[in-house]
């Protein structure tokens, strides 16, 4: 499940409804929303709500609310209420440390509740299955953290995401936004402190391999750019490198990882094949920065054409030209490129 965050401190407009369908159409199929606003009048906050799950059913996503014992009871309802928790129109809630096992139990034979991923022990697992909690809607999702140097360690996070699944817990974590970022920090909303500036796909990727089951942008939007590159992933398994040159003989070709991968290069198969650059070897050639884009010259013999992306940084070669280079934001997706993965390069900003 991969999804995305709208928060209800200000009136939705056009933008947002539009937002939310890009969003679905890119495979971010469920909202996250706060019920956390103390500084809102209750009925502005209700109000807010109500229009969101009324988009939500008519774009076909789920929303699911951070929610509180105090939260709810500032907007005068109670999560003991049945009848109040359905009028919400919610899919799901994400319960906040503070809940009674006994109510989380309840409230999970009716509907996905989401229990704090990083603070949950053994003991709150026992108590929840005395209570008859339904663990089949029950799942465990990791905080997001605004202030800088206060975001988890990826070794904690993969430690404790393996217990959850020895638990029968699913996780989930948050990756920052690329676009406007949260206030009033406006310093991201990841789980992970390392990846708090990083390419959101990218962080969604690196998170799937620290065994989170489901990934949610934290922030309030991702850029129209990003939107598509997370579509191309979810739709076509496609990764999308953005070049700080303009390269037409790549963007307009799909491109592959060999099936062998190398340590150091990102070798792409077509390369011999296609034979696109110009092989004469170049007088300057520069050095190989991790993200450079190269092609082999005739000087690497029957290599001649490769063309390479380099994983890490590589001195200059004079069998090897250098064609561009991939952007720094997009550097951490090289990481992720396994065994023939689907590659296409974009302009930077188009």
């Amino acid at each position: 499940m991969l999804g995305f965050s709208i928060y209800l401190n200000r009136d939705l407009t056009a933008d947002d409804y539009n937002y939310i369908l890009a969003m679905r159409n890119a495979g971010l199929t469920t909202i996250f929303t706060s019920l956390h606003i103390p500084e809102d009048d209750p009925k502005v906050i209700l109000k807010r709500l109500a229009e969101l799950t009324k988009w939500s059913k008519n774009l076909e996503t789920a929303v699911i609310a951070d929610v509180s014992e105090s939260g709810m009871a500032r907007l005068g309802l109670t999560l003991e209420n049945e009848e109040q928790i359905e009028s919400l129109g919610l899919s799901g809630l994400r319960i906040d440390d503070g809940v009674s096992p006994a109510t989380v139990a309840k409230l999970s034979q009716k509907m996905p509740i989401a229990l704090n991923a990083s603070t949950i022990n053994e003991d709150d697992v026992t108590a929840l299955r005395e209570h008859g909690a339904n663990f089949e809607n029950l799942q465990a999702w990791h905080n997001f953290y605004p202030r800088p140097e206060t975001g988890l360690d990826s070794n904690w996070l993969k430690e404790k995401n393996d217990w959850l699944h020895h638990m029968n817990l699913e996780t989930m974590a948050f990756v920052a936004g690329d676009d406007v970022l949260r206030g009033p920090i406006h310093a991201g909303l990841p789980t992970l402190e390392k990846q708090r500036a990083e390419n959101p796909l990218a962080a969604m990727l690196e998170l799937k391999h620290l065994a989170c089951d489901h990934v949610f942008i934290g922030d309030a939007s991702l850029s129209p750019q990003m939107i598509a590159i997370f579509k191309n992933y979810t739709k076509k398994q496609i990764i999308t490198l953005r070049l700080d040159e303009n390269l037409p003989e790549l963007f307009n070709s799909e491109w592959h990882n060999r099936p062998d991968v190398a340590r150091d290069v990102v070798r792409l198969t077509e390369g011999r094949s296609r034979q696109l650059f110009d092989v004469t070897p170049q007088k300057n050639p520069g050095a190989r920065a991790k993200g450079t884009i190269t092609c082999d010259n005739k000087l690497y013999l029957r290599y001649q054409g490769e063309l390479q992306i380099t994983k890490r940084d590589l001195p200059a070669d004079e069998k090897v030209n250098v064609l561009g280079h991939v952007v720094a934001d997009d550097l951490p997706l090289l990481n992720q490129i396994d065994a023939g993965q689907s590659i296409i390069f974009i302009a930077a900003g188009y």
